[in-house]
């Protein structure tokens, strides 16, 4: 096709239709997650279904899936939000979590309110899944912070698997089994979290 000035090509070209599908795509995102949260907060997770988020999105299911993918996808989302926020405390936050605290105290801080966070979150992150970790971005957050501050109290060893020791009892799996299942209140599971903090940290013949 020739183009001339009676048939312009570039107009075309900047008429704003992509702008404007990109601007309705992120809308409908965050419709669907302020959506998904008030569901679960009302329901709980396990009864959020896409169908649900939809209707009360005022959006087609069509949409869900063109926005995350699957059910698992958006359970994701919405925990992405809430890791994004809790490690703005612990980056920025006030001490003993945030910055400005010794050491020990903000591991420590850390490590009661990564358990309260887990639990808080334990069904969240189950329904995320694989969507979640598949992207290994907060166990790296966390893992990078306990590395940090095991470096500032002076531990020797090997500091990834040290972090990787001190991590472990934090996780989903563990805390389900020990709270849940076989009763141990949530001050007792982080009294022997902080004892085996306190083992980690010990110099050696101390």
């Amino acid at each position: 096709m020739r183009v001339t000035p009676e048939r312009p090509l570039l107009p075309m070209l900047g008429s704003g239709a992509p702008a404007r599908e990109r601007a309705d795509a992120a809308r409908n995102r965050e419709a669907l997650l302020v959506a998904a949260r008030a569901l679960v907060e009302e329901h709980g997770v396990a009864a959020v279904t896409t169908e649900a988020v939809a209707a009360r999105a005022g959006v087609g299911k069509g949409t869900v899936f063109r926005r995350f993918g699957s059910r698992e996808g958006l359970m994701a989302a919405l925990l992405d939000h809430s890791e994004s926020a809790w490690q703005a405390s612990v980056i920025t936050g006030p001490p003993p979590l945030g910055p400005g605290a010794p050491p020990l105290e903000r591991l420590l801080a850390f490590g009661r309110s990564r358990l309260e966070a887990t639990l808080l979150h334990s069904e969240l992150i189950s329904a995320a899944g694989q969507s979640a970790a598949s992207s290994g971005a907060p166990y790296s957050f966390v893992a990078m912070h306990v590395r940090h501050l095991l470096a500032e109290l002076g531990v020797s060893g090997d500091l990834p698997i040290l972090a990787t020791a001190i991590l472990a009892p934090l996780e989903v799996p563990i805390l389900e089994q020990q709270v849940r299942v076989d009763g141990f209140s949530v001050e007792r599971v982080y009294r022997g979290w902080a004892d085996l903090v306190a083992r980690v940290v010990r110099p050696p013949g101390a």
